[in-house]
């Protein structure tokens, strides 16, 4: 099911998770003159013409030059400001590597790296404006929060914590309006899960705009098979939430991690890696976007061909589902 097609019946939609964390920021800025948000010429796709309006003198523009934007931003934060750094995450996870690296994780300043227009969210212009490799490079640098809202809720939340929060912090939006993904769990917390849908026949592990198609596969399943499936939004990639993991995991059942993301190095692998080393053995596969060329269209596009959709996810989940019964 298309995102700009949601029916009634299902999930109530909100706003672009871009807007959600601009709009939070200017309410926060309204009563703390240390918020400063530093950009790469990105004021305009990252929603933050109106915070410029409102606070000339708390935004500045570096053009695009990433590198000089993670140094500033770092310069202002080791001064006791609130600083945000805002670009397209394929150029600021990849262009300012060595600055994220040194400049804020190892220097322990506490920028807030802000990440927009995520994974494919450029749709149609390729793979140069793609990031998916963000969560792999970021993964192996040390010092770093790695946070991926799934919807307004989490974005909101994630956006207020981020305010005083004293380390080194990723934050990974898209482009895309988002549903509010149901009531089971609505507490926020950096490094913890959050459970969206409760089942006890299989588990969607899902991390940003993937949530969406997994719990939409989970109802599906419900609805026409009989199958009851949990979902998590694992918005934290690092820390991850083990103990989360754990517990899902106990029961032996399959479980299915979601991300727009290349398979390698990501929310799967963390989670594969975790599993194994402390002796579970659950089937379990990973989805996202393979080691090859990746196709070129709309998000939408790009997520039905590679599976992440109600479809895709469902089919998925029956083949693992037959496939365990028939290993027992």
């Amino acid at each position: 099911m298309e995102l700009d097609k949601i029916e009634e019946r299902d999930l109530k939609m909100g706003q672009p998770n871009q807007i959600v964390f601009s709009e939070t920021l200017q309410e926060l800025a309204q009563n703390d003159r240390d918020i400063l948000v530093t950009t790469s010429d990105s004021r305009g796709s990252g929603k933050l013409v109106p915070f410029a309006q409102k606070f000339p003198h708390q935004i500045v523009e570096v053009g695009i030059a990433e590198q000089n934007l993670v140094g500033v931003a770092a310069g202002l934060a080791s001064a006791g400001k609130k600083a945000f750094a805002v670009s397209p995450a394929c150029f600021l996870s990849a262009r300012a590597l060595e600055q994220i690296k040194n400049d804020i994780c190892y220097s322990d300043n506490p920028v807030k790296l802000v990440g927009i227009s995520a994974g494919v969210s450029y749709g149609a212009l390729g793979t140069t404006h793609h990031s998916l490799h963000d969560f792999a490079a970021l993964r192996a640098i040390n010092n770093l929060t790695i946070v991926a809202p799934a919807d307004n809720f989490e974005t909101e939340q994630a956006v207020r914590k981020a305010i005083d929060f004293d380390k080194p912090l990723y934050l990974r939006f898209g482009k895309k309006a988002m549903p509010f993904l149901g009531e089971d769990n609505q507490n926020f917390e950096f490094g913890k899960g959050r459970t969206i849908r409760s089942g006890n026949d299989l588990t969607f592990i899902a991390t940003g705009e993937t949530v969406y198609p997994a719990w939409s596969a989970a109802q599906f399943l419900e609805e026409e098979h009989g199958v009851r499936a949990s979902v998590v939004s694992m918005h934290t990639i690092k820390p991850l939430d083990i103990n989360l993991i754990e517990r899902l995991a106990a029961d032996g059942n399959p479980i299915i991690t979601v991300e727009e993301h290349m398979v390698n190095g990501g929310l799967g692998e963390a989670c594969a890696s975790f599993l194994f080393q402390h002796g579970f053995r659950n089937p379990f596969k990973i989805v996202g976007i393979p080691d090859e060329y990746t196709v070129t269209g709309s998000q939408i596009n790009i997520f039905e061909h590679y599976g992440i959709s109600k479809e895709g996810l469902s089919n998925m989940a029956l083949d693992l589902l037959d496939t365990t019964k028939s290993n027992r």
